[in-house]
């Protein structure tokens, strides 16, 4: 399952008023979608789950972000520290997820994969 998760990569990039703030050509984003899964079924829910750090095999850590504020949740990254996405609820946070899971599971399906290797968020 290892080689799956380091294997599928594609671009990863975040956005804030449309603009590029960070992208990685090569990201591990199946990798990613099985983290989040993890974190979304983690107990709690909204602010009782805690932030978000990728722990990943192949990224460095802290590449990827997502920490609760007072005024929501956003996304950064240690490559760029002093910059964070504008908050959004909780709810908007996960249906981003879930819209990032299904693309992933579809490209791996596109290539022959089946994608059940990564849980459901």
């Amino acid at each position: 399952m290892e080689v799956l998760l380091l294997d599928i990569e594609a671009e990863l990039s975040i956005w804030e008023d449309g603009r590029v703030v960070w992208s990685e050509e090569a990201f591990p984003v199946a990798e990613l979608a099985y983290h989040w899964a993890l974190w979304l079924q983690s107990p709690g829910a909204g602010r009782d789950r805690g932030s978000f750090e990728l722990d990943s095999m192949q990224a460095d850590p802290g590449l990827f972000r997502i920490m609760d504020s007072d005024e929501g949740w956003r996304i950064g990254s240690v490559l760029t520290p002093d910059f964070w996405t504008s908050p959004v609820v909780w709810d908007v946070l996960v249906a981003e997820i879930e819209q990032f899971d299904r693309s992933v599971r579809e490209g791996i399906a596109a290539m022959g994969i089946d994608p059940s290797f990564i849980p459901k968020p």
